[in-house]
């Protein structure tokens, strides 16, 4: 029991601080609403998940033959995080327009988590700290307590956005919102390139 706790505390700890995918959700529940958000949260989760799950039974061991993927990886995550960046400056403001943009899916919250360095971060520190041995029963008790914390964590954040959501009804209050988040995304993606 006390391993899952242990599982469990640094699930907690990697999921629900800062992150560019919390970010994403903040904005997003701002904006759509926490029910819009949900596929966000949901391919968010089941990326990283996955993710954790494929490091567990053996990525990382490719990663060592081929250092060069690991940068790859690393300049795709930034380039992406300044794209949603760009996008969220550019955005105008308006909440629940007919022709505004529509919330993030789920294969976009799953592939953000694919090319989220902290992501690939917490997968490698966890699974080296509780399953160094590469036991799949470890792997999988592993994924399911992450699923439970990762899911209600970047929930979370979805849920603080749709209580910003209240102060944010007016359309120059969205884009300074918007504009906030874009440039935390881009510190974010900036700070990832220094070594």
């Amino acid at each position: 029991m006390s391993l899952i706790i242990s599982m469990a505390a640094f699930a907690l700890v990697a999921s629900i601080t800062p992150g560019p995918v919390n970010i994403v959700a903040l904005s997003s529940g701002a904006q759509f609403g926490f029910r819009a958000s949900q596929r966000h949260v949901a391919g968010a989760t089941l990326g990283f998940v996955l993710l954790l799950v494929l490091m567990g039974l053996g990525l990382h061991e490719v990663l060592e033959l081929w250092p060069a993927l690991t940068r790859v990886v690393q300049l795709a995550g930034v380039a992406f995080l300044l794209f949603m960046a760009w996008k969220l400056a550019a955005d105008n403001g308006q909440l629940d327009a007919k022709d505004s943009a529509r919330a993030p899916s789920m294969l976009y919250g799953a592939v953000m988590q694919w090319l989220n360095p902290k992501a690939w971060l917490a997968c490698v520190a966890g699974m080296g700290a509780f399953v160094a041995d590469g036991e799949a029963r470890l792997v999988w008790q592993f994924a399911a307590v992450y699923l439970v914390i990762c899911y209600l964590s970047v929930g979370c954040w979805a849920y603080a956005g749709t209580f910003l959501r209240g102060y944010l009804n007016n359309p120059a209050g969205m884009r300074l919102f918007n504009r906030i988040m874009a440039a935390l995304l881009a510190v974010s993606a900036v700070y990832l390139l220094l070594p």
